[in-house]
Parts: C-alpha cells; structure tokens; sequence
C-alpha cells in the first residue's frame, strides 16, 4: 500500500467531512485504515487533467487506483463512516472536472475491473466483461470472434460500465439492446445485482439505484461471420472519421439531441461552429463537440457550452441538456439549471 502527494502544498483536509473527530486525528485514522485495505493506491492532490479524453480538470483531494472488488468494497465502507463524499472516473470520456478539481474522494477503477470473459450458450454469445474494460477494445474483439451486436459502440471513448450507465448508443443502436446482467456495489459497499428485467432505460440513461458502481456488465450478442462484421465495423469507422472532430482531445458529445433534432445542427445552425473562448473552440467538423486546442480550461469550455445554450434558446426556443457531467467545484452558473 502506497500514499502519493503529487502536490504537498493542497490540503486533503476539509472539517466538515470530518464532524465528529479533530481534523488532524481524524486525517491520520483515516489514512491509516487506508493503508489496511490491499488493493488500493492513493495519490492526494492528484491532478485530473491526464484522466480524462479532453486533457483539462484541477486536483482530486483524494485519488483512489482500485484494484478489486474487495478492495472497493472496503473502500466505500471507510468513506462512509468518515463521511467522505466521492464519484467514480472510467476513462473521462463524458466529464468535465472543474478547473478547481474535485473535494473529497474521486475512484478509478484497476486491474481486476478490466477483464473479460466469453461463452457460447445455446447459438447465443455471452460476454461478463469488466466496468473499466475499453468500450472500442471489446468491440474490435467481438468482430475478430464474428460475434455481432456491439459494431454500433465502435468509437464510443470511455469505458464498458460508463457506457452501460449512459446508456451510449450510436446507429440506431444502445447499450440497453444488448445488455443481461449488471454486478455492482452501493455506495456503502454492498453487492448490487441486476437483471435485464429489472432495469428500465431511457435516453442517455440507465436509471441504476442511485450511487451504484457498476463492477461487472454481462452483454448477450448473435453469432455471425467474421468478414462481414469486420465490413460493418469498416463502414462505422468511416462513418465517425468524416462527421467526428480528431487530432484534439475532446469530451464526446456535450449536449443530449433533443426530441426529434440533433444539438449539433441546432448549434451549427446558430453559426456557432468555430467559436472559441481562449484555447476552447465548437469543433468545426461536428458542433456537439468542444475541442482543447491545447491549453484549455474547464471555464473555457463551460463558457462554450453556455454560450450553445443561450443561442439555441434563443433562435429555436430549444433548451439543451448537457450529457457531459460536470465534477467538482464550480463557480455559480445557469449551465444545467
């Protein structure tokens, strides 16, 4: 077990996380029952930037690398007797961490949550795959084995359980299309199991008990031939390489499409294509996307989203609605309100 301060000068320490103990007794018993749980690397005042697609986000007070579901389990057990609040980072596609970073405890998922396993079942394929397995891995893996149903995740960033939680779709397709079974824990560390039948999805949303961490996520996909899910793939791969920015880094897409329209022609429509605030710019091949020029803060890009919102409203009457989630410490703003 090993405790890293990539910033000695940020403090972990808040008193009202920690009501009932001495802010200093409180930090060393609980860094010490930390230091108990195998599996599990810190980091405190860890920068978040080099987490997540679009390289931008402040300092977590605490950093957790978790190796196992055992360890997370202890984790979230201690956090909520301390009373330390915290949320969880796959691959930070679909985020955007506050220039000020993130109070308290942010999770990310290791070894253990990044493996995968295949069985054949009755002319059907079954696939446990772990949260924090790549989404693009898994499906180029699914084509070399000829095995349909997952062609239309190929380029979604970030990885399977994020996917599963946002229910990310693409082609006419989404998660929920495929998806069996989910394993996870609650917030206090207690085992969460999901059939497909007892979950309900909706648009960009998997509706899991709230603070559910999925661990694990079964998919269920159709035999096929390998040629001719490696055309399909081929022909996506194409399909996002002409409508979807490259060469710098991005959050994905950073409105929901709206009933009946998409938030990219909207804002594109509103001319806004192009549109920078410092080193933030509304990609001008796909205006859904906010690219980082190199140098871009979180501000910049909130500026962005807040200036595709006002004008969107304010030409079609239509309000959009983020999909990339916001973390940490915000200076006030309408953005989502």
């Amino acid at each position: 077990m090993r405790i890293e301060n990539s910033d000695p000068r940020f403090s972990i320490l808040h008193p009202r996380i920690f009501l009932d103990m001495n802010p200093q007794e409180a930090k060393a018993s609980f860094i010490t029952e930390l230091k108990s749980i195998p599996g599990l690397k810190i980091r405190l005042g860890e920068p978040l930037a080099r987490y997540t697609s679009i390289k931008i986000g402040g300092p977590a007070d605490y950093f957790f690398e978790v190796e196992s579901r055992a360890a997370l389990s202890q984790t979230l057990q201690l956090l909520d007797r301390y009373g330390v609040s915290f949320c969880l980072l796959g691959k930070g596609s679909n985020v955007l961490v506050s220039d000020l970073g993130v109070r308290g405890a942010v999770l990310h998922l290791g070894r253990e949550f990044q493996q995968m396993e295949w069985r054949e079942e009755d002319g059907k394929v079954l696939v446990m795959v772990g949260a924090a397995y790549p989404v693009t891995r898994l499906v180029r893996e699914a084509v070399r084995r000829g095995y349909r149903g997952l062609e239309f995740a190929e380029g979604i960033p970030g990885s399977v359980g994020g996917a599963l939680v946002m229910n990310a779709g693409a082609y006419g397709s989404e998660m929920e299309k495929i998806v069996d079974r989910v394993e996870g824990v609650s917030r206090k560390g207690e085992p969460v199991h999901l059939d497909r039948r007892e979950m309900v999805f909706s648009y960009r949303d998997a509706h899991l008990p709230p603070g559910t961490i999925v661990t694990q996520v079964r998919i269920r996909l159709e035999k096929g031939k390998v040629e001719e899910a490696r055309i399909k793939l081929r022909e996506l791969v194409a399909r996002r390489k002409k409508s979807q920015p490259s060469g710098y880094p991005n959050s994905g897409s950073m409105f929901r499409n709206p009933p009946g329209d998409f938030a990219g022609r909207l804002i594109e429509a509103a001319e806004l294509k192009g549109k920078r605030i410092g080193k933030a710019e509304i990609s001008q091949r796909h205006a859904n996307f906010i690219v980082n020029l190199g140098g871009a803060r979180a501000e910049d890009v909130r500026g962005l989203m807040e200036m595709a919102r006002k004008e969107v409203k304010k030409i079609f009457g239509i309000e959009l609605e983020p999909e990339v989630r916001l973390l940490g410490e915000w200076p006030s703003s309408s953005l989502g309100e």
